[in-house]
């Protein structure tokens, strides 16, 4: 299951405030390159009928019918690269540097009311 680090998931929701997105949830994608990588995006939209929705840590996340099996076991975190410069990464849940925060989906679990 796809799933966001407590770190990722402060600065997702601090960047809705900044950009009056506010509500929006955020949909997550993924396409296969023509090399065979997998590129990833992001950004704040409305859902969509079919999109698989989850709710990690306060923020509401929305994944495309398509996107879903390439981000299946992938971890959205937010890292320092290099010295002052702080970025999101998808990487492998074995590579995330925390662990990731509960995903709760369509309530179907006893550990959240969703």
């Amino acid at each position: 299951m796809f799933s966001v680090t407590a770190t990722a998931s402060q600065e997702i929701l601090a960047a809705a405030a900044r950009s009056d997105a506010a509500g929006l949830a955020l949909r997550v994608a993924a396409r296969r390159a023509a090399d065979g990588s997998i590129d990833y995006g992001m950004g704040f939209d409305e859902p969509r009928e079919g999109d698989m929705p989850l709710q990690v840590a306060g923020v509401d996340i929305v994944i495309a019918p398509p996107s879903q099996p390439m981000l299946d076991a992938i971890v959205l975190d937010f890292v320092e690269l290099e010295p002052g410069r702080f970025d999101f990464i998808f990487a492998p849940a074995d590579d995330a540097t925390e662990t990731p925060a509960k995903a709760c989906g369509n309530g179907g679990c006893s550990g959240c009311s969703a």
